[in-house]
């Protein structure tokens, strides 16, 4: 009987075995689910795209081999949604925003009558930043920005073949206006010295983003053969573009190192654009920042803008000026009358139709309306008309939007009216069109080509851009 019970009481050394490897085969399996597990986990809190998680600083701190306590990774707080995050950007107004303009001792006494334009002075903070001290008259005045001195750059690598140099100084002139510590800021913006900004529209489109967060907003360039050279994903700097406190803070940090690593690049712009990707923050395009890439008559692409707020306009020497018998100042001025009265509508294309005399009227607000002698689809009024060229002559029509051709045929182009007056009501804004002397058909002239004025009422849409 004792042998009997003690062979049921005890495993047989077969038995035993068995057991031992049924056990390391479980521990494995665990081990490795675990392990499995734990790697996705890390994979998914490295690779996501979640507005709400901002690790891919900190991805990009490994893979350069950076001290990732440079890094600070911003976590939603508890029972907090990105949209109630957002929310609060909407309490940002103008004075929340610093501008940062590169000019040089060059070219500032003839570009600042552009910044004139735009500038408030009582309610707009920012500088234009120099390579030098600038003497004389038009030094200091309290209708423009602030001058500054940008530091020495000679430390800083070079290496692009007849590039200029001055690509680093305008690169470090949102790290420097940080390092000001200015109160109260939540966005700067980048921008040239003969960049118009519109601020208003400027202001709604900054309203839509959080900017306790990473953002980098701007546009790339009209012209594909620049894209091409720079970067699709490159916020071209002449149209100027915003950069979050956070993200602004963040950059200064690592910039003085960034820049020796792509010492090879050509422009300031794209040194921002290569160092914002170190930290992992990809641009959020606005339509409404334009570089202006093409040169010439401009009417054909600003009559079909899209329709988003105009947010700025870049390179106005290269074009003629927007309305006939004004130099390129005037032109603006008398565009600015509009602005006034209703920023968000400015250049905001209206498409209407005049059935009984088989007409199509396209209107930009506060700048030209075109009148047709047919009936002209709004999918082809949408095209720009090719009235302009591309920046480097030799191309013809590699650009970023669709267009069609104007007609070599005088009787078959549009009327054209240009903005000549308008008028502030209580309810509404009372726009007058003028047409255009010296480009009608000479053939004979139907009703809708016998106008010569044209007024528009509309009311103002201001902050009625949600999307």
């Amino acid at each position: 009987m004792r042998s009997s019970i003690a062979t049921e009481s005890c495993f047989s050394p077969r038995q035993s075995l068995a057991w031992k490897v049924c056990c390391w085969k479980s521990l494995k399996c665990g081990l490795g689910l675990f392990c499995t597990c734990w790697i996705l986990y890390i994979l998914y809190l490295m690779l996501t795209t979640h507005p709400c998680l901002q690790s891919s600083q900190c991805v990009a701190a490994l893979m350069m081999g950076t001290d990732t306590s440079n890094f600070k990774t911003q976590i939603p707080q508890p029972n907090v949604t990105c949209s109630e995050t957002t929310a609060t950007s909407n309490n940002t107004t103008l004075h929340n925003i610093v501008f940062g303009l590169a000019s040089s001792t060059g070219k500032w006494n003839q570009r600042k009558q552009y910044v004139e334009l735009w500038w408030k002075p009582d309610v707009m903070r920012g500088f234009v930043w120099l390579d030098q001290e600038l003497d004389g008259p038009g030094s200091k005045t309290t209708s423009l920005p602030a001058l500054k001195v940008s530091e020495d750059t000679a430390r800083f690598r070079y290496t692009f073949k007849k590039g200029l140099r001055s690509a680093i100084r305008i690169s470090r002139i949102v790290s420097e206006t940080f390092k000001l510590n200015l109160s109260d800021v939540h966005w700067f913006v980048m921008g040239d010295d003969d960049t118009v900004f519109f601020p208003e529209n400027l202001l709604q489109v900054l309203s839509k983003y959080d900017h306790n967060q990473y953002y980098y907003i701007g546009s790339n360039s009209e012209s594909v053969e620049q894209n091409l050279l720079h970067s699709y994903g490159m916020a071209f700097g002449g149209g100027g573009f915003a950069i979050s406190y956070p993200l602004a803070k963040a950059l200064e940090k690592m910039q003085d190192s960034c820049l020796d690593r792509y010492s090879y690049l050509y422009g300031s712009d794209a040194r921002i654009h290569a160092c914002l990707a170190d930290l992992g923050v990809p641009l959020t395009k606005e339509s409404g920042f334009h570089q202006v890439d093409i040169r010439g008559n401009l009417l054909g692409w600003l009559s079909a803008h899209p329709l988003t707020p105009l947010v700025s306009l870049h390179h106005l020497d290269a074009m003629v000026p927007i309305f006939p018998n004004m130099n390129q100042t005037q032109a603006f001025q008398h565009l600015f009358k509009a602005v006034k009265a209703d920023s968000s509508r400015i250049l905001q294309q209206a498409i209407c139709y005049d059935k009984l005399r088989h007409g199509s009227f396209s209107i930009s607000w506060g700048y030209t309306i075109h009148v047709f002698d047919n009936i002209q689809l709004p999918r082809e009024l949408e095209y720009p008309q090719r009235t302009f060229m591309h920046w480097r002559k030799p191309m013809t029509d590699q650009f970023m939007f669709n267009s069609r051709n104007v007609s070599r045929n005088r009787c078959q182009r549009p009327a054209v009216f240009f903005l000549d007056s308008l008028s502030i009501g209580s309810k509404e804004i009372s726009t007058s069109y003028t047409r255009q002397t010296g480009n009608s058909c000479q053939l004979g002239k139907s009703a809708l080509q016998a106008l010569e004025q044209i007024t528009v009422l509309s009311t103002e849409l201001q902050s009625k851009w949600k999307q």
